[in-house]
């Protein structure tokens, strides 16, 4: 645990030792440890009913429960028929890393009874912090893949959650199917029981459960994409087809994959971070987690093998996702992208200097209220100006001190995501796409690597080779790559009014043209 002279007011009060795995999660990163790994925590804090099914039975998910959510696993006191209640300490987090960078943090979290601090870092510069105990384990799955597969494939494992980020699902942007010709789907295909990839073993450990008459896991992403459970389910039938043809079927026909939003803001830990608990609190961790206080967690409730019970920590559990999804890529993350974008081209590091500069504030709420918030589906329980308020808020607090480089990062696969979609919708509707236009045009500017005042901009992302054959007179070279902008190169109107905006970025400079775009309405 991590080191101080008093933990009592921060950490978990419930016995870790009695911890058991319920949730297998690939890729512990930073925001799994804020987002998901926080809620179990508060479950087990609050000491509610795990709702387990029995997983033991059959394979068929309809045998399990009823539609009831307090009889599925929903979270309701003894839904196992033992006739007394149950903590959720049934629901514990057992991380595994698959690629080599994965055995630092297995490294961090060993040192510490895999606990870490989480601390929320609130606008008026106050720190919240909390111990968080609910990932009671850790495999590496280099050191022992078969280790990773027993446990996947035990009845108590019923959810294997992913944040592997948006390109670890190998899934081709623009034609949306699985890409089955990469060296990981290619191995795993050919050596089915030896997998290396998230995917290959999930379907390895699905096929076991299969063979044993368990109960399927359930397959949760929590990864920032739209439809995350429907691409999770692509890429896993996906790689499942590729050996066995009847096991992919299976899966697709028996495996629930719900979609969810999810939201936080989760900066990479930085050493002042460490230092900053150690001079604050006392506390020595080694890899802790700083992020905003909000938090967000939209999730399809479809869990035949059962789940906590989310939705009383403040989870909410729907039949459609879709709204909320759409609101949060299309306005928060496609924000940060206009964020990134514009302030790295000033010279900016922060994303809370971008959001509190007047030109680039201004654009980025004009861009949201003429192109972006006309094309989304009213969300129930939420009124989308005030949603904007609200992300200005989060946008502007400095505490976070979140990157323009690691907004920025998010480009190549983002842009296709955020921004790109509420492109082509009003190309459909004859809707306006200037503003999106001149953020693709900013973003291939940026992407040269150096800003308006001469200076390098730092970590400019693999697009560089088109931004600079843009550069050399080849104007439709950035937009001409597929696996963002798809087939906009074609579209005559797109394509004359990114170039008109890239000639006028050139001639006026961004500030200029930024109040320019804002005042043409």
């Amino acid at each position: 645990m991590p080191t101080t002279p008093d933990l009592s007011t921060l950490a978990p009060a419930y016995d870790r030792s009695a911890i058991t795995t319920g949730i297998v999660h690939i890729g512990v990163g930073g925001f799994h440890r804020a987002h998901q790994a926080m809620y179990i925590d508060r479950l087990m804090r609050e000491g509610l009913g795990s709702g387990a099914p029995d997983s033991t039975g059959s394979d068929d998910p309809d045998s399990t429960g009823s539609d009831d959510p307090d009889s599925t696993g929903s979270g309701a006191p003894d839904s196992t028929g033992s006739g007394a209640p149950s903590t959720c300490l049934d629901w514990g987090i057992c991380g595994v890393g698959l690629l080599p960078g994965d055995a630092r943090m297995r490294d961090a979290l060993a040192s510490q009874d895999h606990t870490y601090t989480l601390t929320l870092k609130h606008s008026d510069g106050h720190h919240e912090s909390t111990v968080i105990g609910s990932i009671h384990d850790y495999l590496f799955a280099p050191d022992d893949p078969q280790a990773v597969l027993r446990l996947m494939a035990e009845p108590a494992t019923r959810i294997v959650s992913l944040t592997v980020t948006e390109g670890g699902y190998n899934i081709d942007d623009a034609t949306g199917a699985f890409r089955t010709e990469s060296d990981g789907a290619r191995h795993d295909a050919a050596r089915p029981h030896e997998p290396t990839t998230a995917f290959g073993y999930i379907v390895e450990a699905l096929r076991r459960r299969r063979e044993a008459g368990t109960i399927p896991f359930t397959v949760m992403s929590c990864d920032n994409l739209p439809g995350n459970g429907a691409v999770a389910r692509t890429a896993v039938v996906g790689q499942a087809r590729l050996a066995d043809p009847e096991l992919a079927a299976w899966i697709d026909e028996h495996v629930s994959f719900p979609n969810c939003m999810v939201d936080r803001i989760t900066p990479v830990t930085t050493p002042r971070d460490i230092d900053e608990l150690r001079r604050e609190l006392g506390i020595v961790d080694a890899w802790p987690v700083v992020c905003e206080p909000f938090a967000q967690w939209v999730l399809e409730d479809d869990f035949p093998a059962g789940r906590p019970p989310y939705e009383r920590v403040g989870v909410q559990m729907v039949d459609d996702v879709v709204p909320y999804e759409l609101m949060k890529l299309r306005l928060l993350n496609a924000s940060h992208q206009g964020l990134a974008h514009w302030g790295r081209l000033l010279g900016m590091t922060y994303g809370h200097e971008a959001a509190a500069d007047a030109d680039i504030s201004t654009w980025v709420r004009a861009y949201l209220e003429r192109e972006a918030l006309p094309r989304l589906l009213p969300v129930p329980g939420i009124d989308l100006t005030e949603y904007v308020d609200t992300l200005f808020e989060r946008f502007t607090n400095a505490a976070i001190a979140d990157t323009l480089e690691r907004l920025a990062f998010f480009g190549p696969s983002g842009m296709p995501k955020f921004v790109v979609p509420t492109v082509r919708d009003n190309l459909t509707v004859g809707g306006s796409i200037r503003l999106g236009a001149a953020m693709c045009a900013a973003w291939s500017l940026g992407v040269l690597g150096t800003d308006e005042n001469g200076e390098r901009i730092p970590r400019v992302d693999d697009l560089r080779p088109l931004a600079e054959r843009q550069e050399a007179g080849d104007e439709t070279a950035f937009i001409s790559n597929t696996e963002i902008f798809g087939d906009l190169a074609g579209n005559e109107r797109f394509r004359t009014t990114y170039l008109e905006e890239l000639a006028a970025l050139r001639s006026q400079g961004s500030r200029s043209r930024m109040r320019a775009l804002v005042t043409e309405g």
